[in-house]
C-alpha cells in the first residue's frame, strides 16, 4: 500500500511527524527487569493468576496450572501456531528484515470474521503445537538470529504469564529486541500493570465503540469499555510519541490499529474521536481496509461484503476532520492480497502480506 497524503506519517524512506519524536540508543526495558531479578518476581505473580485464572477480563478462575480450559481453550503451557519474519505490519516496525512475529493459538475473543480463525478457533488441533517454554524463548532468539528487527507476541493475552516468563530465559540466552504486545486489546488492567518495562510497543486493536457488535461479532461483553482502558494503560507505560533507535525503526511507543468493517459495524468515527479526545491528535494510528468475508462472516448479514470503497474514504475524512495526522491508511485494495494461509505455518503470509508499502 502507499500512504494516503491526507494521512502521511510514515514511509520506507524517512520518518516524517508532526508531533515530537524522541530518537534514542536502544536498551530493551525488561533486561533492566532481569537483571534486578524484577523480571522473575513478575513471572512469580502472572504465574500464581493462572491457577484461578484472571489474565483476561473474562475470569473463568479455571485452574490452568491443572491443565483446566475455560473460555480461551488454553492450559499451562504456550501453543504456538507460527513463527516467522513477517514483512506485513506498520513500515516503521518492518524495516528491512521485518518483525519476528509469534503466532499463539487460540484467543479470548471469537471474531466471526476472524483472518487468522484457522489458528485462533482451532483448539482441539492448535493443542498439539503446545511447547516447553524453553522452546518458545529459543523462537525468539532464532528469529533475533535471522535478523528481525522485534519480537512480535501475537494474540498474546491468554498466554502472558507464559511469555513473560519465556523472555526470561531469552534474556538470559542473549534476546536484546524490543517486544511488540500485537492484541485485540480485551485484557486485564492488572496483567498489563505487570507488563510494565517488559513490553517496549504495544500495537493493540480498537474494535468496536457499540457493546452490542462487540458481543454479536466477538462474543464479549463490554468490548469498548475493557479496551479503552486497556489502551489508555498502554499509553501511560509507553507515552504518546515514538521513540526511533538509530535504525529509524520504532523501539517503543504505541500503535493503535482499527479495522473498518463494512456498514460502520466497528463505529469508526466514534472510535476516532475517542482516540483524539481522551489520548491526543499526537496518537499514532493504523487504519487498515484490509478486512474480508471469511470464517462465519461469510454467512453472517451485514458482514457478508468487503468495505465498499466510499464506506474507507468516509473514514478517512473522519481523520482530516479529527485532526488526526500520526500513522498510516492501507490503500483500500488491501483486502485482495491481505489473506494469511496457515496450512502452511512456516510461511502463513507468502501471497503477498506486504500491505504497508
Amino acid at each position: 500500500m502507499s500512504i494516503r497524503p491526507h494521512f502521511p506519517i510514515f514511509d520506507r524512506s524517512a520518518f516524517n511527524h508532526t508531533h515530537p519524536v524522541q530518537a534514542i540508543a536502544f536498551v530493551p526495558s525488561y533486561l533492566a527487569l532481569y537483571e534486578s531479578g524484577e523480571l522473575s518476581r513478575r513471572v512469580s505473580r502472572l504465574e500464581s493468576m493462572l491457577a484461578s485464572c484472571d489474565i483476561c477480563p473474562h475470569d473463568c478462575h479455571n485452574n490452568r496450572l491443572k491443565d483446566e480450559i475455560a473460555r480461551c481453550y488454553s492450559g499451562y503451557l504456550p501453543i504456538v501456531s507460527s513463527y516467522t519474519p513477517h514483512f506485513g505490519e506498520e513500515p516503521a516496525l518492518v524495516g528491512t528484515h521485518g518483525v519476528g512475529n509469534i503466532f499463539f493459538g487460540n484467543c479470548n475473543l471469537r471474531c466471526v470474521y476472524c483472518q487468522n480463525h484457522a489458528i485462533s478457533q482451532n483448539h482441539k488441533l492448535e493443542r498439539k503445537n503446545e511447547v516447553s517454554f524453553e522452546r518458545l524463548a529459543g523462537m525468539m532468539l532464532e528469529l533475533q538470529e535471522k535478523g528481525c528487527h522485534s519480537i512480535g507476541l501475537v494474540s498474546p493475552t491468554h498466554f502472558v504469564p507464559q511469555i513473560v516468563k519465556s523472555v526470561e530465559i531469552a534474556a538470559a540466552g542473549g534476546l536484546r529486541l524490543p517486544l511488540v504486545y500485537n492484541t485485540n486489546a480485551y485484557d486485564s488492567m492488572a496483567v498489563l500493570r505487570l507488563l510494565e518495562d517488559v513490553i517496549d510497543i504495544y500495537l493493540p486493536d480498537l474494535k468496536y465503540s457499540e457493546e452490542e457488535y462487540g458481543y454479536q461479532y466477538s462474543k464479549v461483553r463490554n468490548y469498548p469499555a475493557v479496551a479503552r482502558m486497556a489502551v489508555a494503560e498502554m499509553r501511560r507505560q509507553v507515552g504518546t510519541a515514538l521513540q526511533l533507535g538509530n535504525d529509524g525503526l520504532v523501539k517503543r511507543g504505541m500503535i493503535i490499529r482499527h479495522l473498518v468493517l463494512p456498514n460502520d459495524l466497528a463505529g469508526s468515527e466514534e472510535t476516532l474521536r475517542w482516540v483524539r479526545d481522551d489520548l491526543g491528535r499526537g496518537t499514532t494510528l493504523s487504519v487498515m481496509s484490509q478486512y474480508f468475508p471469511t470464517h462465519r462472516a461469510v454467512s453472517t448479514p451485514l458482514l457478508e461484503r468487503k468495505v465498499r470503497e466510499r464506506e474507507y474514504e468516509k473514514v478517512l475524512r473522519w481523520l482530516d476532520r479529527l485532526g488526526l495526522e500520526n500513522g498510516w491508511a492501507q490503500e483500500y485494495e488491501a483486502s485482495e492480497y491481505y489473506r494469511p494461509e496457515f496450512e502452511n505455518r512456516e510461511k502463513p503470509f507468502q501471497g503477498g502480506a506486504d500491505n504497508f508499502d
